[in-house]
């Protein structure tokens, strides 16, 4: 049996997992990273990039769905989806191998196999056919992630009943789609099938699709999945599905009892934790509902443990999973890095438009007892978004009445995942509206809407 010694091993190579583990050698740590799949965990492979170039296609046909707008004209518009879906697959590939790009120069080690916790600072390596490798490492970080999860009694089956990794490799556009759950995984795959002609309903048990967003903004966005063709049931509580040539779908909404049938039927409920078979017991290492718990430096129960990304739970993100990657490498190494502020997390869906939000809903903020002053503008009357013909969204943007410091900030339109990181920084900063609305932004720019919002919180705003 092979034997290594580390002072960092990492047993996990997503967005948690390899960007610690660069963090830890540039900190002069010895550091090795266990992964059996791809580098880039799900987040490169199979999540974050490779539905974002999806969504860049649908995004596109659906801009030549209105040439005419823009005084351009075409013959016989086409796509051909197996390209489209062989595009993601490429921009997935080229950033995992820049992830075995960065470990080489940062002298990572990856050791291919699935790892398994023998005690303390032991982990045995389990490799396909080529036996086993036992690894010995001071400090030990989980970065396993998460896997999708189903309704009870509902097996996804990879075929009819299919989670996002089989939603990202289908070879032909299904004629409808059942998708059960609204948040930002069914949100943006009902919008990039239903931009090529899938029929999609989305079913949502709660009263409003993306259900942690701020609820005037998810409203507005059921109204704009309408227009687009997209059917949207909350309040709906699914029963049961079954497969034959198609899938059943049975649901209750407050109006009765109904069948949906299409081909087939996206399970989007969220996530679970994958800290089964790992030995996580054997070290008596804390776990609840599927996550491991940990404190604000991603520390264990167990000294010599740590845990980081979605396999320790919410927010299930991998910019937050990054950020404790690096943070708990810090500690480990004697700094002194500041806690994160899950407070300020930017939370982005990648439909369009796009929402993009941070801090706390007007609901939220209304419930821990603020007065609030909000301010709020409209796409429809910036003269960027006119120009470039995306006047759909708002920025709004909320405020404690007291001392003005701004407490949420929530983004429906073009562009906004990228509009969201000044609020963030804003927000980090305390900033309190007259900063945000006395700091000049270039025109013409989307941007000047957030200046706007922060104006109309106090009524000055100009161009509403």
């Amino acid at each position: 049996m092979t034997k290594k010694e580390f002072d960092v091993l990492i047993i996990g190579g997503g967005p948690g997992g390899y960007v610690a583990a660069i963090r830890a050698a540039q900190l002069g740590f010895k550091t090795a990273v266990i992964e059996k799949d791809k580098l880039g965990g799900v987040c490169l492979n199979w999540g974050c990039i490779p539905t974002k170039a999806l969504l860049k296609n649908a995004e596109i046909y659906n801009h030549f769905k209105h040439a005419e707008e823009w005084g351009i004209s075409y013959n016989d518009l086409s796509f051909d989806f197996s390209k489209i879906i062989k595009r993601s697959r490429d921009v997935a590939l080229k950033n995992s191998k820049g992830v075995e790009y960065l470990f080489k120069k940062n002298k990572v080690e990856h050791i291919s196999g699935f790892g398994i916790i023998k005690g303390k600072g032991k982990v045995e390596v389990q490799k396909e056919g080529k036996g086993v490798e036992e690894i010995s490492a001071k400090h030990i970080i989980i970065a396993t992630g998460a896997r999708p999860r189903s309704i009870p009694g509902v097996a996804i089956d990879g075929k009819k009943i299919i989670s996002s990794t089989e939603a990202m490799l289908l070879q032909h556009v299904p004629k409808s789609m059942v998708i059960i759950g609204a948040g930002a995984i069914g949100v943006e795959f009902g919008y990039f099938y239903n931009s090529f002609g899938t029929k999609v309903t989305i079913v949502e048990m709660m009263p409003n699709i993306l259900p942690i967003e701020d609820k005037e903004l998810s409203k507005l966005l059921a109204s704009n999945f309408r227009k687009q063709g997209i059917e949207i049931l909350t309040d709906t509580k699914v029963n049961s599905v079954s497969t034959g040539n198609e899938v059943t779908v049975s649901v209750e909404t407050a109006s009765g009892k109904k069948d949906l049938k299409a081909d087939v039927t996206l399970m989007a409920i969220g996530v679970q934790g994958n800290v089964e078979n790992m030995g996580l017991e054997t070290v008596g290492i804390k776990v609840e509902k599927s996550w491991i718990q940990v404190d604000d430096f991603s520390r264990t129960n167990v000294e010599g443990f740590y845990a980081i990304g979605d396999v320790a739970g919410a927010p299930w993100l991998a910019h937050v999973a990054s950020r404790e990657g690096l943070i708990c490498v810090e500690k480990i190494a004697g700094k002194n890095p500041e806690p994160i502020d899950y407070t300020n997390i930017p939370g982005c869906t990648y439909c369009q438009p796009q929402v993009a939000s941070l801090g706390l809903t007007e609901e939220k903020a209304l419930a821990e007892g603020y007065q609030l002053k909000v301010g709020r503008f409209p796409f429809s009357a910036s003269g960027k978004a006119r120009a470039i013909g995306e006047t759909d969204g708002l920025v709004k943007l909320i405020f404690d009445a007291k001392y003005g410091e701004l407490l949420g900030a929530h983004i429906l339109g073009s562009e906004a995942t990228e509009m969201i990181a000044e609020l963030g920084v804003a927000k980090s900063l305390e900033a309190i509206s007259g900063t945000i609305s006395g700091t000049i932004h270039a025109h013409p720019t989307l941007s000047e809407a957030i200046l706007e919002a922060a104006e109309d919180a106090y009524g000055h705003a100009v161009h509403i």
